[in-house]
């Protein structure tokens, strides 16, 4: 028996997806089964519900693959047990991990009860996929000071809000000016995975270095104020609500990208953040540069971070809620990279004595 929380992925900024450039990515057979429909309506409920963009390629992947494997039958006469052998089918022919099943399950459990209108909560039957412990890559203070070393501006601040605030990097990328509060000495994350808000100590070694941002977000702002830009980049429903919120310094982006973005269905010029990949190369060629020999990415800094403080008598509880963790179970992964003795008051690991 199969039992799931639906889960979906953090928010971001929501991308518009015109039905052409859907159709030149997902080519459909001209037959009597077309799937225009489906993945028309998909797009239509996962927009309704602010899903992430992220969310929406991941939906509309393990769609494709799900219409690709029952061979573009009709929609209309799928069942369950079809869902039964594509997961099955997964596991012992693509033999995928348990999280990139459970990923193709919620996948599917949205298609089902969202889009074609068919409701299920439990599946039984299917071959599981099996869960092997994966033990996070952590880095030592000294390597993550060698790396950041071998880092500018601004990957090398990111790459320490990541470590220093334990941020996924898409959270760190999407932070916006209003999200940092010096006098109560915090960041608060809004929409992380799974739409949840939190905060976070804001490190105090960090905050010259913050400030120093910001003036650049704010020198960058008056620059495209000048320039008539329409703004940064909103969720829909916040934009549709307060239209002039774009154009106003709290909702800048942290991290700014270089150069405007052209909107081609209305001709409008915005600015977004800077992308993952421009952060997550930098990232590579520092720890390649800084002669790393583990498999550091910039997720291993939140690892560190989270392994950090348990290794400093933090307990799981509160690293749980500082990591944005929906289950302890996830966080307790680190208990097999140090050994935790005693609970301790939240502190960034930033403001840690290096020695």
């Amino acid at each position: 028996m199969w039992h799931l929380n639906h889960a979906v992925s953090y928010t971001a900024q929501q991308i518009q997806i015109s039905n052409m450039t859907l159709k030149m990515q997902n080519p459909i057979p001209p037959d009597n089964s077309s799937w225009v429909s489906v993945f028309e309506t998909l797009i239509t409920e996962i927009k309704l519900r602010q899903y992430s963009p992220k969310t929406l390629k991941s939906y509309r992947c393990w769609t494709r693959q799900f219409q690709t494997f029952t061979q573009f039958k009709d929609y209309q006469t799928l069942t369950q047990q079809d869902v039964v052998d594509f997961l099955s089918h997964l596991a012992v022919k693509k033999q995928v991990s348990a999280a990139t099943q459970n990923q193709a399950f919620n996948a599917l459990l949205f298609l089902y009860q969202h889009v074609l209108k068919r409701d299920f909560s439990e599946i039984k039957g299917v071959t599981r996929a099996k869960r092997r412990l994966t033990i996070p890559v952590v880095l030592s203070r000294a390597e993550i000071d060698l790396i950041l070393d071998h880092l500018d501006e601004p990957n090398s601040l990111i790459a320490q809000l990541l470590y220093g605030c334990g941020l996924r990097l898409f959270e760190c990328l999407t932070l916006r000016v209003g999200c940092l509060n010096f006098e109560a000495g915090v960041l608060t994350v809004y929409d992380g995975k799974g739409q949840k808000d939190r905060s976070v100590p804001l490190p105090q070694t960090l905050i010259p270095s913050l400030k120093k941002q910001l003036e650049k977000v704010f020198h960058l702002h008056d620059a495209d104020l000048k320039a008539h830009y329409a703004g940064t980049f909103l969720p829909d429903q916040l934009s549709r609500k307060y239209p002039k919120a774009a154009q106003e310094i709290d909702w800048q982006w942290l991290f700014p990208a270089q150069s405007l973005t052209l909107i081609p269905e209305n001709g409008e010029y915005r600015r977004y953040h800077i992308h993952e990949s421009v952060v997550q190369k930098a990232i590579k060629q520092a720890v390649r540069d800084a002669k790393i020999t583990k498999r550091a990415s910039a997720h291993t800094f939140r690892h560190s971070f989270a392994s950090h403080l348990l290794a400093a008598n933090y307990d799981l509880r509160t690293i749980q809620e500082l990591l944005g963790h929906s289950d302890i179970r996830i966080t307790k992964i680190y208990t097999h990279t140090v050994q935790s003795r005693a609970p301790k008051e939240a502190q960034s690991p930033l403001d840690f004595d290096s020695a």
